[in-house]
């Protein structure tokens, strides 16, 4: 839309541009974003509003399928590659999310006995500051280094952004135990299952997953495909 002034953007014009994002969550992000803006230039004298009737796009579920074997998987993938086995454990046993809270941890991040996790709001997606347990199984691998450091590269910068996404790809290829729908995302649904099986709470469920609200853990839930029902609730004859 660059070649376009103030007075002949219409809802057609966004919709074209919307149009180019083929992923929901994408399209309904740059929506987001654009509606920012033409309210920003209506306040100061846009006269049309190009947005009304633009809608959002449903977005469909991902299922992440979880591991019946979470050690089983684990040692392959210790077996592939140390810092993909770090990356995974930590998904699974601390519930953080690979690809930026995991992949951006620096040893300042944590306490100095490295039993805990703190992160601020804008280092991860619910914007509240995070205060994640670290189990034993995870602290035994952990030698911590010099506070700015990152935690899988030594130095004050991280791995790029892709680079877990790139070395799943190619674990993806040759393992011989993943199955269908089995992603790295897996790790923190396997283990948002086993703490709602151990304690049956939705609060703590959310704390520990960091989601916004509870609504987001009730739909988090529904993903996960835990039954609701138990056959003890079930109408008896």
């Amino acid at each position: 839309m660059s070649n376009l002034t103030d007075e002949n953007i219409t809802s057609n014009n966004v919709k074209s541009y919307l149009n180019h994002y083929a992923l929901g969550v994408s399209y309904n992000t740059i929506k987001r974003h654009l509606s920012v803006l033409i309210n920003e230039a209506r306040n100061i004298g846009m006269n049309s509003n190009p947005m009304e009737g633009v809608k959002g796009k449903k977005t469909k579920a991902k299922l992440h399928k979880p591991y019946k074997d979470i050690n089983l998987i684990l040692d392959e993938i210790k077996l592939f590659s140390d810092n993909l086995y770090l990356c995974c454990i930590m998904t699974y046993g601390c519930l953080l999310r690979p690809h930026r809270e995991i992949r951006e941890l620096k040893w300042s991040d944590f306490s100095d006995d490295l039993s805990y996790i703190h992160l601020s709001g804008n280092r991860n997606k619910s914007g509240k500051n995070r205060i994640v347990p670290v189990p034993i199984y995870i602290r035994e691998l952990l030698v911590k280094g010099q506070p700015h450091h990152n935690i899988f590269t030594g130095t004050i910068r991280p791995l790029n952004e892709d680079y877990f996404k790139t070395l799943w790809g190619r674990f993806k290829r040759v393992s011989k135990l993943l199955e269908q729908d089995q992603t790295l995302y897996s790790f923190r649904h396997s283990g948002a299952i086993e703490i709602f099986k151990r304690t049956g709470s939705i609060t703590k469920l959310q704390k520990a997953m960091g989601h916004s609200s509870i609504n987001v853990s009730l739909t988090y839930l529904r993903g996960l495909e835990i039954a609701e029902l138990k056959e003890v609730d079930m109408p008896m004859v």
